[in-house]
């Protein structure tokens, strides 16, 4: 330990469950259906979805932002550099899979809703 200020020991708090939950809470990526949620709320009200207003506490005053992966940078190369990247464009290829419905999600749990004949069929007399 240098410079005589109190540190905790590497990986000191890997074990407590709060700490683990809320740095896993506040450092998590928007889902794939929240950004398509807010791509279709952009093309209906007919404002693009990447503009913000000015807003010093965003990086970049918010004027630098993805919509694809819903993050924030401090300028254009930034945000160019981050298009380059590997996890920009697994995102891109997840936002062009259909959107996930509950109709999908039941579908997938076996919850299906066919049309079965009847077992009694009436009779026409």
């Amino acid at each position: 330990m240098g410079g005589g200020s109190y540190s905790r020991k590497k990986g000191a708090r890997s074990k407590i469950k709060k700490y683990k939950r809320k740095t896993w809470l506040c450092h998590r990526a928007k889902d794939t259906d929240q950004i398509h949620d807010e791509l279709e709320k952009s093309a209906e009200t007919g404002i693009p979805a990447g503009k913000f207003e000015y807003d010093d506490e965003l990086p970049g005053g918010g004027q630098f932002y993805c919509v694809e992966t819903g993050k924030h940078f401090a300028d254009s190369k930034a945000l160019a550099d981050h298009k380059k990247s590997r996890y920009y464009k697994r995102r891109c290829k997840e936002l062009k899979e259909e959107k996930y419905t509950q109709s999908t999600a039941e579908m997938a749990a076996g919850m299906t809703k066919e049309k079965l004949p009847p077992a009694h069929p009436k009779k026409a007399a």
